[in-house]
């Protein structure tokens, strides 16, 4: 079994200088639960007695540290050291007197604060009220609850709370990889440790993405919430992502315009759109023809990205051909309408309130798919808008043809809608509107790739 610190350099890559420190940290906590338990509030106890001997740093450079050591002393440490901490009886607790344990060389100990402590930040999770479990408990019953039902519990659940079919798609995907990780574990049996781990392990092991991960937690915690009806106390030993801060690709004029060359009928339209409104691709997808305003040269996007409403622009140079399109659409409309087709799915239970309204050309889509396809939530069968890979391949072929060697795919056409933007002077709180952005420094991010900003900085390099 390897140590702690062959943990630290094979998973972590920590560097040989930091290695000391990570270790001495571990060290102090493993000693503060050997002598107060390993409870709840252990770690932010631990934690809020550091605060007023060190510094800032130091106190967060001992939070990953203690993070990390719960996940190796709960995967990787022997049984026996794991089964003497879980043991362990608290004892009252005491101010921790780090003198015990010299520092390594390099570490500052500050001597005196007058900043109160506080308690461990809890990630904003507040502690549920226990609900009734879906799946039945048979005391006594040595019967395992099988996973299939579990799965059909969470998919029933999620249609009653009006989910979206690519959320219930989403979360089943992430249940059946924490299926696989606990080992087919009874589900009578899973404890809040079993969550913390996977999560601590898709950050350890396999250094998802800070918005994976959280992905991943939504999705257990409303398994655990609704159908285990388990408490979650807390995120304080889950080691997170990294939170890299990345900058979005944009494409020049030229290179859209490169782009657009090699991509032609339906799949030119909608990337044109795209880019000339800064609409996301399911929300180009989803458009009606109620939601086209050829008078105010706008398009108004229903149930966007946080089930918000908003209007974006319709450019002039589009709308023509969005209206000969449109003609060619409603030919497919009459055809549906002659052959019986089932009305296209309406939002919410707009079905049940207007029965027939899905048989309206209002509420037709901009652009539909060729072919019928069967309703996965109401088994009808009835036509839907295209796929989302149909665009999505023919852009990337067209990216490459075009000779650009940027990851550009479809959603780049609204990072470059957006620095365009900027770059030809708009104020940053209408371009929020326009992209729908729920808070201004998200939109921020594209004053960081626009090549003339508001203050006109050019590169010294130029005047040589």
């Amino acid at each position: 079994m390897q140590s702690y610190a062959d943990f630290l350099r094979q998973k972590e890559h920590l560097h040989e200088k930091r290695l000391p420190h990570f270790l001495w940290w571990a060290q102090l906590y493993g000693n503060f639960i050997k002598r107060h338990g390993n409870g709840e509030d252990a770690v932010a106890t631990f934690l809020s007695s550091l605060e007023s001997k060190y510094e800032d740093w130091q106190v967060e450079q001992a939070r990953h540290a203690i993070r990390l050591y719960s996940y190796y002393r709960a995967r990787y440490a022997p049984e026996s050291e794991r089964a003497a901490s879980e043991q362990t009886q608290p004892q009252p607790l005491r101010t921790l007197q780090p003198a015990r344990a010299q520092p390594p060389a390099g570490s500052i100990v500050r001597a005196q604060s007058t900043r109160s402590s506080s308690a461990e930040s809890q990630a904003g999770l507040s502690r549920p009220v226990p609900s009734r479990p879906l799946v039945p408990r048979p005391a006594g019953s040595s019967l395992q609850i099988s996973w299939n039902t579990v799965e059909e519990s969470i998919s029933r659940l999620m249609r009653l709370k009006h989910l979206s079919y690519r959320t219930e798609k989403s979360y089943l995907s992430w249940l059946f990889r924490f299926r696989a990780f606990v080992q087919e574990k009874d589900c009578r049996e899973l404890t809040e440790h079993d969550l913390k781990s996977f999560l601590s392990f898709l950050a350890v092991e396999k250094k998802v993405a800070a918005a994976t991960q959280k992905i991943a937690f939504n999705a257990l915690l409303f398994f655990y919430r609704h159908v285990l009806a388990v408490e979650i106390n807390g995120l304080g030993t889950v080691v997170p992502s990294r939170v890299a801060r990345k900058l979005p690709v944009v494409l020049s004029k030229e290179e859209i315009r490169k782009v657009f060359a090699h991509l032609e009928g339906t799949n030119l339209l909608m990337a044109t759109i795209i880019y000339g409104s800064g609409m996301r691709l399911e929300e180009c997808l989803s458009l009606r023809v109620k939601d086209i305003d050829f008078s105010r040269n706008c398009l108004t996007i229903r149930g966007g990205k946080g089930n918000k409403d908003r209007e974006t622009l319709l450019s002039e140079r589009v709308a023509e051909r969005l209206k000969r399109h449109l003609e060619q659409v409603r030919a497919l409309f009459d055809k549906d309408r002659r052959s019986s087709v089932a009305g296209v799915p309406l939002p919410g239970a707009l079905d049940r309130k207007y029965a027939h309204a899905g048989e309206e050309w209002g509420w037709f889509w901009v652009f539909p798919s060729a072919n019928l396809c069967i309703d996965p939530l109401t088994r009808i069968v009835r036509r839907y808008h295209v796929y989302a890979t149909t665009l999505q391949k023919a852009f990337r072929q067209a990216v490459r043809d075009a000779g650009i060697v940027k990851h550009a795919t479809v959603h780049t056409l609204r990072h470059s809608f957006a620095t365009h933007l900027i770059e030809r002077g708009y104020d940053i709180r209408t371009i929020q509107e326009l992209l729908g952005h729920s808070d201004v420094s998200i939109t921020m991010i594209y004053t960081h790739v626009a090549s003339r900003n508001k203050l006109g900085v050019t590169s010294p390099a130029d005047s040589l």
